[in-house]
């Protein structure tokens, strides 16, 4: 890894009557001077700001004086071993409706940036894993977080099978008798794409399974028979379905997303409710486990779903919940965040 790309230690978190607190991060090395960010996303005009993750970051990084760019993936081009893109200077207000002002795109190449964040959200397809293979060729100059890589070898709904003591019985396959035989293990199920996100094509079956097989037919057709990941369905969603921040392998926030009315999926993007959450030792253990191997994989910033005591999902491309938590009264999660790449490349 790049020396640029090794990281700093968040301080640990504290325990206190069973529930976990979430611990002061404070990172001693001065802030450099004005960075050139070049952040990898959708476009700026289609985000919504009141949740939105990357807008949360790049007001930051504005607030710290940073130059900030954007362009879209698509925009990538490698020439003569130089990776270029078309980025667009940005602007930025906290003001829904007026939230940018961006000047004309200018070719420019990406290496010459301080910093790249690849936040574009799924799906994760060949697209997007090409997107990581370009990203990879300034990695050993620029620090991309997070590392192209790193994201490219861990798909989230394949990454939790690392640690099938945490999950709920789980099947990942594109067989339609495995998927059958696991229904009738388990009866009460959840089926979803391999390579969905924000809740698309999540669907539950109960024991009755009479929409199984049609549901089978039409995921084989929509995805072109990749594999399915099937899940034992747990009730503890309706109780809330936890999503856990970790930066640089520790928590700095969470909140509890709550289905809407006859839903099983929280999402934000489907209508989900957030709402402030309170993390126990299990969440904790489960953080653990996954924090240590985020880091090892250079993963710096990543969202976690917990239902129930059950580790769902671990998010490495677009983790979102940001602005969730600070609304709540949580970390401000984005200036910790820039803490640590400033402490990484000041």
């Amino acid at each position: 890894m790049h020396e640029a790309q090794k990281r700093k230690k968040i301080a640990p978190v504290a325990r206190r009557g069973g529930m976990l607190e979430f611990a002061e991060v404070k990172l001693q090395k001065g802030r450099p001077m004005s960075l050139d960010i070049l952040i990898q996303m959708d476009p700026v005009d289609t985000i919504d700001i009141k949740g939105d993750t990357s807008f949360a970051m790049m007001l930051e990084a504005q607030r710290r004086g940073h130059n900030i760019s954007s362009y879209n993936a698509g925009d990538l081009s490698l020439r003569d071993g130089k990776l270029w893109t078309r980025a667009i200077s940005l602007q930025l207000r906290d003001e829904a409706g007026n939230h940018f002002t961006a000047e004309a795109p200018v070719a420019r190449e990406v290496a010459t940036a301080d910093v790249v964040l690849m936040r574009q959200d799924p799906p994760f397809n060949m697209n997007y894993i090409t997107a990581t293979y370009l990203l990879e060729t300034v990695a050993s100059s620029v620090l991309v977080v997070n590392d192209p890589a790193a994201v490219r070898s861990a798909p989230e709904k394949l990454l939790v099978g690392q640690f099938p003591e945490l999950i709920p019985p789980t099947l990942v396959s594109a067989n339609a008798e495995d998927i059958r035989n696991f229904h009738e293990a388990h009866k009460d199920i959840v089926v979803k794409p391999l390579y969905g996100n924000g809740g698309e094509g999540v669907f539950r079956i109960d024991e009755g399974g009479a929409n199984l097989n049609v549901l089978l037919d039409m995921f084989a057709r929509q995805y072109n028979a990749l594999p399915l990941v099937a899940q034992k369905f747990l009730p503890q969603v309706f109780d809330g379905d936890k999503r856990i921040l970790i930066l640089d392998g520790k928590i700095v926030g969470a909140i509890d997303r709550f289905p809407p009315p006859g839903e099983v999926r929280a999402n934000m993007h489907v209508g989900g409710k957030a709402v402030s959450a309170e993390l126990n030792e299990r969440d904790a253990f489960i953080c653990d486990a996954v924090g240590d191997e985020l880091r090892k994989r250079g993963l710096l910033f990543a969202g976690i779903d917990v239902i129930g005591g059950y580790l769902i999902e671990i998010n490495v491309t677009s983790p979102t919940g940001i602005r969730e938590v600070a609304r709540f009264g949580g970390e401000d999660i984005a200036a910790l965040f820039w803490d640590c790449i400033e402490a990484q490349v000041g």
